[in-house]
């Protein structure tokens, strides 16, 4: 069974892309001839810790640094969380201005992860859809424990995102997602998880933003060390470069380990800070039409 979980996975990933351009076709049977497309309804391509419907330009690369510290009521000892830090080092590149390829590595759960981002529809003005639709699909290997094999080290995610830019200053998504995880601790995890992203984006100034963020575990373990990831986020642009400042109850920076694996309970002060610095760049420049 396990052998076919990489057909099955992607068959999924086609299957939700699919079905979010049908829906694309009934949104759009009384569009108008033209339509102003909405941009920017986030600034960068992730919210906190979770993936927005941003999708790079076609021929854009970009590099994303993430650093989580530890739990900033560790006390002075640990000089708040900083002596506790975990690093993530990312690239995600444009294929065409509707589909992104991502890889990345993670030093927490020594973790590393690739996916596929697709823009099935972009919210527009005057007629065509009101929301952004991507799909999101991510192959990864959580290595930490040397004895597994690969193939018990494997985890497969999806996600469909759907977001509406209410205005100029305001952007709320939603995130169905869904993780598959080849083997886990029984006691702390199920194979299959479930949940449901709510994010949102507040713009303040011109250059910065608040970013806010949470995940419903539909089917989390009874009695489990494992708690809800909520994030708060500070987006701060400076030309060419996005920082984002972050307070969560995670450390993790992909996908199933902010939703699956997050020990900390935000209530009760289990707060790390951390932060994201991207940076874009033109690869491939997209010729004039003739």
């Amino acid at each position: 069974m396990r052998t076919r979980l990489p057909i099955l996975f992607f068959a999924f990933f086609l299957f939700a892309t699919a079905s979010a351009q049908d829906l694309l076709s009934q949104l759009s049977e009384s569009a108008e001839p033209e339509k102003e497309f909405v941009f920017q309804t986030f600034k960068g391509t992730r919210v906190v810790n979770g993936h927005s419907v941003e999708v790079k330009g076609k021929g854009e690369l970009e590099f994303i640094i993430g650093h989580r510290f530890g739990t900033i009521n560790s006390g002075a000892y640990n000089f708040f969380g900083w002596d506790a830090a975990y690093i993530r080092f990312g690239l995600e590149y444009g294929l065409t201005s509707k589909l992104g390829i991502g890889v990345g590595r993670s030093s927490f759960n020594k973790i590393y992860d690739t996916y596929l981002k697709y823009m099935v529809v972009r919210q527009s003005k005057g007629g065509g859809s009101p929301i952004t639709i991507t799909t999101f699909g991510s192959i990864g290997f959580q290595t930490v424990d040397q004895e597994l094999s690969l193939q018990s080290k494997m985890y497969y995610s999806a996600q469909v995102l759907m977001a509406r830019k209410f205005s100029s200053n305001f952007s709320l998504q939603l995130s169905p997602t869904f993780i598959h995880a080849n083997q886990v601790d029984q006691m702390k995890e199920n194979n299959d998880q479930f949940a449901l992203g709510f994010q949102g984006r507040y713009k303040i100034t011109r250059s910065l933003a608040i970013n806010a963020e949470y995940f419903y575990r539909a089917n989390p373990v009874s009695g489990g060390p494992y708690y809800d990831p909520i994030g708060i986020g500070l987006d701060i642009e400076t030309g060419g470069h996005v920082f984002q400042l972050i307070f969560s109850n995670t450390q993790g920076m992909v996908d199933r380990t902010y939703v699956g694996q997050t020990d900390g309970n935000f209530f009760e002060g289990d707060i790390h800070f951390g932060f994201n610095i991207t940076r874009t760049f033109q690869l491939k420049k997209e010729r004039p039409a003739k």
